[in-house]
């Protein structure tokens, strides 16, 4: 028993000299180390256990007896019927996620820090009692208790009333009017507060069946707020002034809510919403220290001692100090992180931002552009966007789902990654931190309003991504383009509004060069007199090269784009014009060539002369065309099939076809794949001319319309287009039959039968005892 005595002063005095190095007035000392969770040991009688639970310090450093104290003084309310319905409804379905309960807590302690810290810009005086300026957090797993412990201005009994009893009532706006004569800053710097005790308060009951508030004001005394979410009470605290200034909330956690205090699920917390808070957020947290052991002193042998002994003494070597492990409880920064975009761009340094960048993204490559910007007007909002050097593989499986890369602030305080209004679907890889100061939000922080200013954010916000794109050095936009090349056309299908900005960023192969060309220089080495912008689509550059509605063009010294990836065709048919210059696709009847008198005269002649050619030929090949023409685009091919001026080319056909994701009998696919095209001829082709001379002596001539046939099916396969419904099979036997003439065979020639295979051979007499015998095999040696 003596010994157990002993042993328990000496613990007390190790805790009082603790206590005592922590420093006078230290949130620490008043409010979470105070013996919590200290246990003693050694129970004897039902009259000392009784003893040992009236000495008890409960978690929230009130003992059994004073919080008897506190009950037989406190002040009981209820909550109103309409406040407790709205209580319900706060914590059963306003809020989504539960852990949000700890960012409004910490919100709350921050708005507290800002309130004392502008009345010091006036009174210095108002931070003597706690010169502190922090938010601690502290948890005991094994009650389920969570600690909240701010150094902010506090509450009065009265504020502890009006502002924790009734629902939505902040003290903030009472506290602005107030201090409207602080100077103009300091008045600015008020207006980003969201509000010390609302909603977000009542938050704490979706995980805590009770919640206990201890607070003092400076100018009051300390009190002890109390609830379980149906009434609460109010009551002087019988211990006196312990936190010298400022809020200990006290959340006794329902059950399931208990991996909330869990170390690592409060950092993992904190980290994604209150990294940026200004003011220091600390964790009672263990960690593990190697340390050496104190060696026992060295007893000096006696000098009659055997001097052999001795030698062996000296001749020994010393032994390396023993180390162990040893727990060490502590308070642990946990927002160090400084957030860079409050500061002017001009301030922060490039290895600053790859940092930050690297530390948001978790990607090991430094971005590959940055904006960093403030914006001002109807809505005031801080952003920084970064571009990434390379997105995701399987990006656009996932396009226009959730994205979770633009991270929207109010105040520093993280308030979702979820609002996918902030930024277009085809910018959805551009990462970064949206942050403002006046942006509405609903009493949850988890659904932004649908507000006006969100349009005004949403715009600006893709100006300046736009114009970041813009700046890409000429050495990094070939990876940008590269990467995100899809993104960009995208977008130009997508977003009327800013195609005139997003058409500045394409860039597409050439007839005029082996690099890409952005269109501000195709316009630049436009012919003198020439009003379009000629493109054609494939699926690669030397299907498109080879193209016959190219042949002309690229011969007169037109340039024109070759468009080579599937989304190009449909981006530049969203876009009307260029710097006042309309696209062209040459692939379509509708071409507008900048001829001179001449080359008319020659054209009309040529109509002229092989009219009873394009009049047969439209008649003979009307189930597939709508007309014959003399072309003006062909140079060296006989013939091209032209789709129709709302029509879709060979390149959109083979697209439309291969679309997985479509219905079987799809109308518009049906319409459009039915639609006749314009056969255009060359009138100087030799194929074209010998036609025209079989027509003129005999329209019925087999061979002639055999060949006209051909003729089609090759523009039309040159032209880039599929034959349909069995026009691939006729077109092969066409082809072969003129093989076999070319070859010297009969057009009637067939390939020889297959010869019938010969009977089997009877079987020998002695196969068939042999097969018996194998039938007789046993049983286990047929296995």
């Amino acid at each position: 028993m003596r010994c157990l005595l002993l042993l328990g002063v000496g613990v007390l005095l190790l805790s009082g000299w603790c206590q005592a190095q922590e420093g006078v007035g230290s949130v620490e000392e008043v409010t979470v180390d105070a013996d919590l969770g200290a246990s003693r040991e050694g129970s004897r009688t039902d009259a000392e256990a009784l003893l040992r639970e009236e000495e008890a310090i409960s978690p929230d450093e009130l003992s059994v007896a004073q919080m008897r104290e506190i009950r037989d003084r406190a002040q009981n309310f209820t909550f109103k019927t309409e406040v407790n319905r709205m209580m319900k409804l706060i914590i059963n379905s306003l809020y989504r996620n539960k852990e949000i309960f700890l960012r409004e807590l910490i919100s709350n302690g921050s708005d507290a820090l800002d309130k004392i810290r502008l009345l010091s810009l006036t009174d210095r005086d108002v931070l003597a009692a706690n010169p502190d300026m922090s938010i601690r957090i502290k948890a005991e797993p094994d009650k389920r208790l969570l600690h909240i412990i701010d150094s902010g201005v506090g509450m009065t009994s009265q504020d502890l009333v009006n502002n924790l009893g009734t629902i939505a009532k902040s003290g903030t706006a009472d506290f602005l009017s107030k201090v409207q004569d602080v100077e103009k800053g300091g008045a600015q710097e008020m207006n980003d507060m969201i509000g010390q005790f609302g909603v977000g308060f009542y938050s704490a009951f979706l995980v805590a069946e009770r919640v206990t508030v201890v607070s003092k004001h400076n100018d009051d005394q300390q009190h002890v707020w109390e609830s379980d979410a149906n009434a609460f009470s109010v009551a002087a605290d019988p211990r006196g002034d312990t936190l010298k200034r400022g809020t200990h909330i006290t959340l006794h956690l329902k059950e399931e809510a208990a991996d909330f205090l869990q170390p690592d699920t409060i950092r993992n917390l904190v980290k994604k919403y209150s990294q940026f808070i200004n003011f220091p957020i600390y964790l009672w947290a263990s960690r593990t220290e190697t340390v050496e052991e104190a060696e026992p002193e060295e007893i000096t042998p006696d000098a009659d001692e055997d001097e052999d002994v001795k030698v062996d003494d000296a001749a020994e070597e010393k032994s390396e100090p023993k180390k162990t492990e040893k727990t060490v409880w502590d308070w642990e920064l946990m927002n160090d992180n400084k957030p860079i975009w409050t500061r002017k761009p001009s301030e922060v340094g490039d290895d600053e931002y790859t940092q930050f960048y690297k530390s948001l993204t978790k990607d090991t490559a430094a971005p590959l552009a940055r904006a960093h910007f403030v914006a001002e007007g109807e809505v005031t909002f801080r952003a920084l966007l970064f571009v990434p050097r390379a997105q995701p593989a399987d990006s656009f499986n996932r396009y226009g789902t959730k994205t979770d890369h633009i991270k929207l602030y109010v105040r520093r305080v993280f308030i979702t990654d979820e609002f996918n209004d902030l930024m277009p679907n085809y910018l959805a890889f551009i990462q970064g931190i949206v942050d403002s100061d006046d942006l509405p939000l609903n009493v949850s922080r988890e659904t932004l309003q649908q507000h006006k200013l969100i349009k005004i954010i949403k715009k600006k916000l893709v100006r300046k991504a736009l114009d970041m794109l813009k700046k890409i050095p000429d050495d990094e936009y070939e990876h940008f383009w590269k990467e995100y090349s899809t993104n960009v056309k995208l977008g130009v299908i997508e977003d009327p509004s800013n195609r005139s900005r997003l058409a500045k960023l394409l860039r597409f192969h050439s007839s005029r060069s082996d690099s890409m060309t952005f269109l501000a220089d195709y316009v630049a080495r436009m012919k003198p007199g020439q009003n379009h912008i000629y493109y054609i689509a494939g699926s690669s550059r030397a299907e498109v090269e080879k193209s016959p509605f190219a042949e002309r063009l690229v011969r007169s010294g037109h340039e024109v784009l070759y468009l080579t990836e599937a989304v190009d065709e449909y981006c530049l048919s969203s876009l009307p014009e260029y710097e006042g210059k309309k696209f062209q696709n040459i692939a379509k009847e509708i071409f507008d060539l900048n001829e001179n008198e001449q080359q008319k005269e020659r054209t009309e002649a040529y109509r002229k002369e092989l009219e009873p050619l394009t009049r047969w030929l439209g008649d003979k090949l009307a189930a597939w065309i709508t007309r014959a023409e003399v072309s003006r685009r062909l140079s060296s091919s006989p013939a091209a099939l032209a789709a129709t001026a709302f029509g879709w080319t060979g390149n959109m056909e083979r697209l439309a076809l291969s679309n997985a994701h479509q219905k079987a009998d799809d109308a518009q696919r049906r319409h459009h794949l039915s639609q006749k095209k314009m056969l255009e001829i060359n009138p100087r082709h030799p194929v074209v001319r010998e036609l025209l001379r079989r027509v003129r002596d005999d329209p019925d001539d087999p061979q002639a319309l055999d060949a006209a046939r051909t003729l089609y099916r090759t523009a039309a396969m040159r032209s880039g287009f599929m034959l349909q419904e069995g026009q691939a099979v006729e077109f092969a036997e066409s082809v072969e039959s003129m093989l076999q003439r070319s070859l010297g065979l009969p057009p009637d020639a067939r390939a020889d039968d297959e010869p019938e295979d010969d009977a089997p051979a009877e079987a020998a007499p002695g196969d068939e005892a042999e097969a018996d015998e194998a039938d007789e095999v046993e049983p286990h040696e047929e296995l």
